[in-house]
């Protein structure tokens, strides 16, 4: 009886594996359909999770504006991209140069931007800021600060470039939110408001965009390991300039930066990209609300003991 039952076990797993195998190429090729030759825009892309990106879709075929403040670092990825050698038919990227906290910058290099191709696919709106401080202690001015750089200046290039996509009846605005537009953590304000607000947005943005064709993704990731924390700005405006232990114990820039491809390629709408935790947190939020504030109250009494000590 035992040796029946293993022996029809067996087939019945290989087949399933089989199965599964057939499915995740399927959906392979389905990405790298989607994404091949399409003209994808990359903001924040001389680092972290931005240049990780830039080194995805550059692999898989897609033709590259990338995005960022600094020339330099902004040459140096392309020469980087364009002697890299794959498999899969590559373009050479174009650059553009502007910083997305300068509206009126954002608006010109949208121009700019389509001057490249003609027209954009893809845009993924990655760049942004993040923030460290208590409410009482941070100037308004940093919160505009934060505001312009994660809120304002991503509607912004969205706004520039979405009159060309709804003229084609054809685009995906694609925009690198974080987990803290679903939840808020104690010392996060200014950067959990502003992903926040870009959540709304986009959310809206989808529904409105519908009738056009156009697709909408919003991405949460939850940590990351990059150079986030130690850019992030403080109460006062200077520069953090620490890895937080959170920070190091994220996740890899380049294993999110495959999350974002497939979420592309499956034109997927709200995607959570996080460990169960950080995820559970977000239902928590929901559905058990006055539990999870007092999870925040003591986390927050948790952090402030430690720094006082």
């Amino acid at each position: 009886m035992d040796l029946m039952s293993s022996t029809s076990i067996l087939p019945l797993l290989l087949g399933c594996l089989g199965i599964f195998g057939i499915y995740q190429l399927l959906q392979r090729m389905r990405i790298k359909a989607y994404v091949q030759n399409t003209v994808v825009v990359i903001t924040g892309a001389t680092s972290g999770l931005g240049r990780e990106c830039a080194r995805v879709f550059h692999a898989a075929g897609a033709k590259l504006v990338l995005c960022g403040r600094n020339v330099e670092a902004l040459e140096e990825l392309t020469r980087e991209l364009t002697a890299s050698h794959t498999s899969q038919q590559t373009h050479k990227p174009y650059t553009v140069t502007f910083d997305l906290a300068d509206t009126g910058a954002t608006v010109a290099a949208a121009a700019e931007i389509l001057q490249c191709f003609g027209y954009v696919d893809v845009l993924i709106n990655n760049a942004g800021i993040s923030y460290r401080g208590t409410i009482t202690d941070t100037t308004v001015d940093v919160d505009k600060r934060v505001m312009e750089t994660n809120y304002f200046g991503p509607i912004a290039l969205t706004k520039a470039l979405l009159p060309s996509m709804i003229k084609r009846k054809q685009g995906h605005i694609v925009t690198i939110s974080s987990i803290q537009g679903k939840i808020s953590i104690p010392f996060r304000s200014a950067y959990a408001a502003s992903k926040h607000a870009t959540q709304a947005f986009f959310d809206c943005l989808r529904a409105e965009m519908e009738q056009d064709g156009i697709q909408v993704t919003v991405i949460s990731p939850a940590y990351i390991y990059t150079n986030l924390s130690v850019n992030a700005i403080t109460a006062d405006g200077s520069r953090y300039g620490a890895v937080d232990k959170n920070t190091a114990q994220g996740r890899s820039p380049a294993e999110v930066a495959q999350d974002v491809l497939a979420a592309v390629g499956k034109r997927k709408k709200d995607v959570i990209v996080a460990d169960w935790l950080p995820s559970l947190a977000v239902y928590l939020r929901t559905l058990a609300p006055g539990l999870f504030f007092s999870i925040m109250a003591f986390r927050a009494r948790k952090e402030r003991k430690s720094k006082n000590s």
